[in-house]
């Protein structure tokens, strides 16, 4: 690691950023990819949501997030027009592009422009969308659009109990960086939030694992992998 810079005074500190100029924040347009596209939410989405979430086995899909499982449409619904048309957080559905349905959820949230700061948050992917392309696709679009926009930082967090979030996070190649303990309250219980984040210095090279894995040459006949993700994602890392 390189020394860190000084000032007049002798005392460390951070690198100079001459040309920072903050981006703009994220607009409220569709990402297309080769499986999904995902698109700002609207209520209109409502009933197909829902519908995808009920085919879901139980309610563990609910257990890590501050609201659900949802007993009717119309309780989603309300839910949905009460809390996901903001601007902060933005959220956005994932639309598979075999059968053109909404299959899952995910938001841009604390958007901080001022600092090129911003997280994802809010993911929450039906049955159909669980392990597939499609939800690997949609993560790496709103990677994409986050750096392409200017962005310094990405940053996943979820309750430090939550292993499949946490897994996940590591093999889209979020870095970890610590537990922050007694951070909130939910659902009258306590949450320790595990901190990962994804830096724009680190995006190019993760880019391309992400390229090389969504490629279709990367799956056989029976569409298993040929090389997983998080291998091309450490090995990004570590270059």
């Amino acid at each position: 690691m390189p020394s860190p810079r000084m000032n007049a005074l002798g005392q460390p500190i951070g690198t100079a950023l001459p040309a920072w100029t903050p981006p703009a924040r994220p607009p409220r347009a569709p990402m297309p990819g080769r499986y999904c596209r995902v698109e700002p939410m609207d209520e209109g989405f409502a009933g197909e949501l829902h519908a995808a979430n009920t085919r879901a086995a139980d309610a563990r899909g609910w257990t890590y997030l501050p609201y659900g499982p949802f007993s009717n449409e119309d309780e989603y619904r309300a839910w949905l027009v009460a809390h996901c048309l903001t601007d902060d957080p933005l959220f956005h559905v994932v639309i598979d592009e075999v059968t053109g349905r909404a299959t899952g959820v995910a938001a841009f949230m604390r958007i901080q422009p001022a600092s090129g700061a911003i997280e994802v948050g809010h993911i929450h992917l039906s049955p159909a969308l669980r392990r597939t392309r499609a939800a690997t696709e949609a993560m790496c679009l709103m990677m994409a659009r986050v750096f392409d926009l200017g962005y310094r930082r990405y940053e996943w967090k979820c309750d430090a109990l939550n292993a499949p979030s946490r897994a996940a996070a590591e093999r889209l190649g979020f870095a970890f960086e610590g537990v922050f303990r007694q951070a909130t309250v939910y659902k009258g219980r306590n949450r320790d939030t595990a901190w990962y984040s994804m830096i724009d210095a680190e995006w190019p090279v993760l880019a391309r694992a992400f390229e090389v894995w969504l490629d279709p040459a990367n799956f056989d006949d029976d569409r298993r992998q040929r090389v997983r993700l998080s291998e091309l994602t450490r090995r990004a890392r570590d270059e």
